[in-house]
């Protein structure tokens, strides 16, 4: 059930405003935009006598935002929440940082890693404010992989050990051998996944796994592949080196989440086979770490995010934009700030940065083709017959992206479904 199907908005018609659609570079002129149904009515539609009016004042009026790599279940605790509270907390941190995620002007995420088709259903009911969500239920990981959390000297799963804290709370499962992983991928599709998350290499907040790891065989890769393919979805894979995400692609995998430390014919090859790579603008002071090897892993992976830019850039590659914030809820709002760090630090036109984080990450989101929990209308645009999540901006973010940095001042109006989230108009 959508958002729009289960909680349906009044009419809304927003006058004097100029539209960046999320595909063109231009900026339209001063124009109207009425909705209805929770969707994009069509222009020359007579707006029905009960429909709220908006002066737009001549603001720019653009789609909502989306984040294509994000931990809901995580983002709004911190470790100590996490592994010793009662679960509970974690579920109830969870929908509060979903209110505060919508009120960052973004309407739309992809979640790579936790239980939260809950969480989504609650939001989508209308009973709680929030992105649309596309979860993918627990990270599949090997044992010993980046998301294997148990202690060193703990035997692994199949052989009797026990299992972590946070595999225990759905957030992850280990799986060795083909059959173990057909087991998880079909466990978490049942559990409501749009798409499956897998780890095919080493990372960074983990303790057991350095970067230049492989993880999953070939043949465990492709039973993933083939269990998520059977329900007309994809598998995206959490992998920085090339070899990783070489064996991944080759595999079948259709997105490589991170991917900084990939070499220039690794990026081309992405381009080529037509992979989307879900990468993060970080910068080394965006997380902090207490040990010097994970400290140095962070480093390794930071010193990346230029250079992968660059090529992905030159060769074409289908971009998406994340952020993977989890653990720090008082670093959330540095999701806004990651997203203006695209054209101020990382060289992206702000029209580029824009397209990339609404009708871009909306391509990427659509992979998962009959699993789409939204697939009644377009998603990151501003076009008839679109979901009518919308922003509407003080200043134009096509000249200056920094705008979206401070969302509380700039954002004037957020809309989700057609229901009216914020108006700041007076």
């Amino acid at each position: 059930m959508t958002s729009s199907e289960s909680h349906p908005s009044l009419p809304v018609l927003i006058n004097d405003v100029r539209v960046f659609d999320g595909v063109h570079d231009e900026v339209s002129a001063t124009r109207s935009v009425y909705v209805a149904d929770g969707r994009i009515a069509a222009e020359g539609e007579t707006p029905a006598p009960e429909a709220e009016v908006v002066d737009g004042g001549g603001r720019v009026l653009m789609p909502g935002l989306s984040d294509a790599h994000v931990h809901m279940f995580m983002a709004g605790s911190t470790e100590e929440e996490f592994l010793h509270a009662p679960a509970g907390t974690v579920h109830y941190n969870a929908l509060t940082e979903a209110g505060r995620m919508l009120l960052r002007g973004f309407t739309t995420v992809r979640d790579m890693g936790g239980p939260v088709t809950a969480l989504r259903r609650a939001v989508d009911s209308g009973r709680f404010p929030g992105p649309r969500i596309y979860p993918s239920e627990g990270m599949i990981s090997q044992t010993s992989g980046h998301g294997d959390f148990s202690e060193i000297h703990d035997a692994a799963v199949r052989f009797g050990g026990p299992e972590s804290r946070i595999e225990a709370t759905g957030c992850v499962r280990v799986a060795d051998g083909r059959d173990r992983v057909l087991a998880a991928v079909r466990e978490q599709l049942k559990r409501g996944a749009s798409q499956i998350k897998l780890y095919a290499g080493g990372g960074v907040c983990s303790r057991h796994d350095p970067l230049d790891a492989q993880q999953f065989t070939p043949d465990e890769l492709r039973a993933a592949v083939e269990a998520a393919s059977d329900w007309g979805t994809y598998v995206a894979a959490h992998v920085y080196n090339s070899a990783g995400i070489r064996r991944a692609v080759e595999a079948g995998i259709r997105s490589i989440e991170h991917g900084h430390l990939a070499n220039e014919e690794t990026v081309a090859m992405l381009a080529r086979k037509g992979v989307w790579l879900s990468t993060q603008p970080w910068l080394e002071s965006d997380h902090h770490y207490p040990d010097p090897d994970r400290a140095e892993k962070n480093r390794q992976v930071c010193e990346g995010v230029q250079r992968i830019y660059a090529w992905a850039r030159a060769y074409g590659v289908k971009l998406a934009f994340g952020t993977d914030l989890f653990l720090s809820p008082g670093e959330t709002h540095r999701q806004s700030e990651m997203f203006a760090r695209l054209s101020g630090h990382f060289g992206f036109r702000p029209v580029e940065a824009l397209r990339m984080a609404t009708s871009g990450n909306a391509e990427l989101f659509r992979s998962c083709g009959a699993r789409d929990p939204y697939k009644g209308a377009r998603l990151g645009v501003i076009e008839p017959g679109a979901w009518a999540d919308l922003l509407l901006v003080d200043g134009d973010p096509t000249r200056d992206l920094g705008l979206l940095a401070d969302p509380g001042k700039n954002l004037a109006l957020i809309m989700k479904g057609g229901r009216i989230h914020k108006n700041g108009l007076g």
